[in-house]
């Protein structure tokens, strides 16, 4: 696509990325066919190609409106169009750009930027835990749509204590061990059984999407240098000893971001060769899947329960990860399936999104749902699985069955 940038974008590193990825782009709509958003709404402007002109117009120097922040919001930056995009077309990074260009030039109402202030000052805290502990304690009085957003209370179980010489490093994550504090013991357990001790840097906090995709970028970047920082020692390793195997990752949505630190910092002089090593090092859990799979099958005590499988988009389309959950955990024993409907589409979890636009949001939730509990002929799944702290809670807010992390369900499999 031919772009010719207004001066004021010419030679920054935000117009030169754009340009080059508005250059990959051959209008060919294949992505608009996958957009769930476009799907929905059925408008041109709420679909990857139309948002890609809205921005296009905004560096060749049109001034964009509230109309262009409005279609730029509703997008879910599940990336499904990256997977379908046949030209390799970076259509997130370009909407990360895009939305920077476009908040900087059109303010937003008064109530819309407080919400996106304690959305991004409020969940990386260190008051959202005793903040979701409180939910949690008077959760029947609240009103249905705060409900939805506050789990019932989770026990952790026992963190192992075993020592190891193989060594990853986790990250807890800013909400997840609030939220659903055992996805976090259950991958150290599964691990522990593995022969691999999992270590939680103090320091490490929030990956720094939430402040990266609600526009305050130098808020993420700081973020995501703390993080370098917390666990630069681990990665280097100390005293002769060698330094981690790798960062373990069991939140996709965090492991999407963290494996794009590389991208991120990439003109930080100070972190920039240390944010691509952070990323090589990161992995999702279930990339240890072939070994674990190895070593673990004499020990999974697997039951018959039917298992419904939801591939989160940051792990499908963000990390270009599919079929490995569902290949292992069935090589292990478990019931395990993915709906044969729409398993590409976004559940409407999206980070913030489901709080910003929740009306899209449950519609896609509803959807999904629909779709999985027809996964198994004969009846519902008695429990549903994926990926993503976001997309667990989003899903378990639609229904009674049952929502948790595949690795949980590993995890109790070794405990049977």
């Amino acid at each position: 696509m031919q772009t010719q940038l207004s001066p004021q974008y010419q030679g920054t590193p935000d117009g030169q990325t754009a340009e080059a990825i508005l250059r990959n782009c051959v209008h060919c709509g294949f992505c608009t066919a996958t957009c769930p958003t476009y799907q929905l709404l059925g408008d041109e402007l709420d679909g990857p190609r139309g948002r890609i002109y809205l921005m296009k117009q905004v560096l060749e120097g049109t001034p964009p409106t509230r109309k262009t922040q409005l279609h730029l919001d509703r997008c879910l930056t599940c990336r499904n169009c990256e997977t379908t995009c046949p030209s390799g077309v970076q259509y997130g990074h370009l909407l990360d750009i895009g939305r920077k260009l476009v908040d900087e030039q059109v303010p937003r109402p008064n109530g819309e930027k407080a919400l996106r202030w304690v959305l991004k000052e409020g969940l990386p805290s260190p008051l959202f835990a005793p903040a979701m502990a409180l939910g949690q304690l008077t959760r029947r009085l609240l009103p249905h749509a705060l409900k939805n957003k506050v789990p019932t209370k989770q026990d952790a179980g026992m963190w192992p204590t075993r020592q190891h010489s193989r060594q990853v490093l986790l990250l807890a994550g800013c909400v997840q061990p609030a939220m659903s504090p055992n996805i976090n013991s259950a991958t150290a357990r599964v691990l522990d059984a593995a022969g691999i001790q999992t270590i939680i840097a103090p320091k490490a906090g929030c990956c720094g999407a939430v402040k990266f995709h609600l526009n305050d970028h130098e808020g993420g970047m700081a973020e995501m240098r703390a993080n370098i920082d917390a666990w630069w020692p681990y990665i280097e390793g100390a005293g002769g000893q060698p330094g981690v195997e790798g960062i373990v990752m069991n939140a996709s949505g965090c492991g999407a971001t963290v494996k794009d630190y590389g991208h991120i910092l990439r003109n930080d002089p100070a972190y920039a060769a240390k944010a691509q090593r952070v990323s090589a090092l990161t992995q999702d859990i279930s990339e240890w899947l072939p070994e674990l799979s190895q070593t673990l099958r004499p020990h999974v005590k697997a039951r018959a329960s039917k298992i419904a499988w939801h591939p989160p988009c940051s792990l499908q389309h963000g990390q270009q990860l599919k079929g490995d959950v569902e290949k292992y955990m069935v090589e292990l024993g478990f019931n395990l399936k993915i709906t044969g409907c729409e398993p590409h589409l976004c559940c409407g979890s999206a980070g913030t999104y489901s709080v910003l636009n929740p009306d899209i949001a449950y519609q896609l939730r509803d959807r999904k749902l629909g779709h999985l509990n027809a996964t198994f002929d004969g009846g519902q799944p008695d429990q549903i699985v994926s990926a993503n702290i976001g997309c667990i809670t989003h899903l378990q807010s639609g229904t009674a069955t049952p929502v948790r992390h595949w690795v949980e369900v590993l995890d109790e499999a070794l405990q049977a």
